[in-house]
């Protein structure tokens, strides 16, 4: 079930292929936003019923028009509500009363705009869960499905003739983007199975929408555009479906500022930026997340070449680029941008060369293979093609074309496409402006590109996905929760076998203890919830090396606690051995509000927000995506070996990040946050160790 009484099947039908429509509002003036949606269906050859509402006039655009939905001779399947702000409450009531299955909402005036449009939308949101009826919007610009002539929007791009026809479906927080992308793709023989501004996402979800749409065989891959991650576990629902469905999604996410999702108390939630989060996300689900607008209609024939999973786990990632040009300046464009984007050109081997060579292939054959003018020839293209797609050494092939795709496209284009079905996929990018020879790429699913950025934009989006892994347990909001002291925090760390430094706590006020369990020198903390980074307010003492510096280390942490934090509540010290290590890390988790559980890994100690080096994952991680995570790291290099340096042990890392990263599925434990930061690793063998812990929980008290 997608909602109350709604099913995915009937959502899709409603949505997408409506045998009646009521136009709530729609005007005669087929020039004014309310009037758009009945020219555009009128025009498209929608087959359904169309009523329009309208209790001014006996006709609108040349149907009869109804005085109210109570008249009409049927309940419609969706409602199209086109009036202004003030009259969507009473519409939507009016459409749920009668037993609409949909109902969109065009108007603004909601979330977007204070108190009232709060609470306008909270409103809407009740009465779809009261009574089972969906509702898109508000602020959506409509629905379009070009295979049932269905034109269903307020969107003024749609008044072009010829809307194209394809298999990509479309979901968009903006609705202006869903025109963007229709004449956009239409200048590149992109054809759509469906289109669908969501807007304010009240009720009805974008990874909702799509999931509804998973099932339908004309539906071969995704398109999103996002402003934010709202609804992520419905996003990521769909994500995992798609992916085990082996239909692509590409998405272009808006956020790539500085603008940090900040959490008080911990360094984790500084350091995984919003749009850090959203990567992360995005990448963990299979995604593929471009920069460039122009990527996000370019990046799906491969997506569909490159299937996931991209690689076993006994195999290295398809990675090895190679290529083609009859341009130099423009292979070296492709080769610069794919470097810039951590991809490198692979060059072609001595026994490639040697078969280039016996086929009687001029060019220069370096970093790429250079054919210069004598690429423009069929016979010399084709063959270099069919000896560089059956090299070992390259996974894929890009080729680069010169001035030729644009003068001589049928020279230059056959052998790309009669090369096209080899088992590797086989790219093209075209320098000049040659729109006849993208469209013909584009139509044999050839990916294709119109730039070098665009290209390796693409490239870089796509190998960047990863294989969806668990799925981490529902209940895991974090209402209620509140920060834990550092020694409730170690025991959180024992229940899930993470190493940390031993500890002792006395009473901050109590005899000095007068054994310790371990040797000095020894560091003396404050303990309490209520003072998390302790450094910052003298609550450390290190280098404590006798029973008089222990008892002096006791007194000056009372005289700062009474100084410096009047009033909040100490009763305890903490005392731990004093350890060194290779280096230090950060190893954090939280749940995010709208990704949910991830886990981070960064350098740590005082370097933590200044070098803002970290890799994140979606938790739960295993072993071999916690190792991924440690190489993502450049501080980490530094202990793995390098020019005979100490190693340290970071397979001990490895599995602590994957232990951590548990906390996903452990809701029993009520952990919204945990953070180690400095976690020592030691050298190789020796294993890691916690030197300070700060985690927020909720309903849980430690063994």
């Amino acid at each position: 079930m997608t909602g109350p009484g709604l099913a995915a099947g009937a959502l899709a039908q409603a949505l997408l292929q409506p045998r009646s429509i009521a136009l709530y509002g729609a005007s005669d003036d087929p020039g004014k936003i309310a009037g758009r949606p009945l020219q555009f269906l009128q025009r498209s050859g929608y087959a359904g019923r169309i009523y329009p509402i309208n209790p001014g006039r006996p006709q609108v655009q040349g149907l009869k028009a109804w005085p109210s939905l109570d008249r009409l001779p049927e309940v419609p399947e969706q409602v199209f509500v086109l009036t202004p702000t003030g009259q969507v409450l009473a519409a939507a009531h009016r459409c749920a009363a009668l037993g609409v299955k949909l109902v969109t909402i065009l108007a603004s005036g909601f979330s977007e705009s204070g108190r009232e449009g709060l609470q306008r939308e909270a409103e809407l949101r009740d009465l779809a869960r009261a009574s089972g009826m969906r509702i898109l919007g508000p602020s959506s610009l409509g629905v379009v499905n070009p295979r049932v002539g269905l034109v269903l929007t307020a969107n003024a791009v749609f008044a072009e003739p010829e809307l194209p026809v394809g298999k990509v479906f479309v979901a968009s927080h903006s609705g202006s983007m869903i025109g963007a992308l229709v004449s956009r793709g239409k200048a590149r023989a992109v054809g759509f199975a469906g289109l669908v501004s969501v807007g304010s996402e009240a009720d009805l979800s974008l990874g909702e929408i799509c999931q509804a749409t998973l099932d339908d065989p004309g539906i071969e891959g995704y398109l999103l555009f996002l402003e934010s991650l709202r609804h992520g576990a419905a996003l990521q629902r769909f994500a995992r479906a798609a992916a085990a469905c082996g239909k692509p999604v590409i998405a272009y996410k808006l956020g790539r500022s500085e603008a940090a999702a900040q959490m008080a108390g911990t360094h984790t939630g500084a350091l995984a930026g919003a749009d850090d989060i959203a990567d992360a996300f995005l990448k963990d689900l299979g995604i593929a997340r471009v920069q460039m607008l122009e990527s996000l209609l370019e990046a799906l024939p491969l997506a569909q070449r490159l299937p996931l999973p991209l690689f076993r786990p006994d195999m290295p990632p398809a990675r090895r680029v190679g290529v083609v040009s009859t341009t130099g300046g423009g292979a070296a464009m492709v080769v610069d941008q794919l470097g810039v984007r951590g991809l490198q050109v692979q060059c072609p081997s001595e026994a490639t060369q040697e078969r280039l060579k016996a086929a009687g292939i001029p060019g220069n054959a370096g970093r790429v293979l250079d054919l210069t003018l004598a690429g423009t020839r069929y016979a010399v293209m084709k063959a270099a093609l069919q000896i560089l797609l059956d090299a070992p050494e390259f996974d894929m092939l890009i080729a680069v074309l010169g001035s030729s795709a644009r003068l001589q496209p049928q020279l230059a284009l056959q052998p790309i496409l009669d090369s096209a079905s080899h088992r590797k996929p086989l790219m093209a990018m075209l320098l000049p402006d040659a729109p006849q020879a993208l469209a013909q790429l584009s139509r044999a699913a050839v990916p294709c590109f119109r730039t070098p950025e665009g290209c390796a934009d693409v490239l870089a989006a796509v190998l960047a996905r990863r294989s969806p892994g668990a799925p981490a347990c529902p209940d895991h909001a974090g209402a209620g929760a509140a920060f834990i002291d550092e020694a409730q925090s170690y025991a959180v760390l024992d229940e899930l076998q993470l190493p940390h430094a031993p500890v002792l706590t006395a009473a901050l006020a109590g005899p000095v203890p007068g054994v310790l369990p371990f040797p000095f020198p020894v560091a003396v903390k404050l303990c309490s919830a209520q003072i998390l980074h302790k450094t910052e307010v003298g609550g450390v003492v290190l280098g404590v090396d006798s029973a008089q510096a222990l008892s002096e280390a006791f007194a000056t942490l009372r005289q700062r606690l009474a100084e410096r934090l009047p009033g909040v509540p100490c009763e305890q010290v903490l005392l731990q051995p004093m350890c060194q290590g290779l280096i230090e890390v950060l190893l954090g988790y939280r749940v995010d509000p709208d990704a949910g559980p991830i886990v981070l890994l960064a350098a740590g100690g005082i370097w933590a927000e200044l070098v803002r080096e970290r890799s994140i994952r979606l938790a739960p991680v295993g072993i071999g995506s916690a190792w991924e995570m440690i190489g993502e790291v450049r501080a980490l290099q530094t202990v793995a070996g390098l020019r005979g340096q100490p190693k340290g042990d970071l397979a001990a890392l490895a599995q602590a990040i994957s232990a951590l990263s548990q906390l996903a599925l452990r809701p029993e434990l009520g952990v919204v946050q945990a953070e180690m930061n400095p976690m020592l690793v030691l050298r190789e063998g020796q294993g890691v160790l916690a030197l300070d812990a700060v985690v927020m929980r909720k309903d849980w008290v430690g063994p």
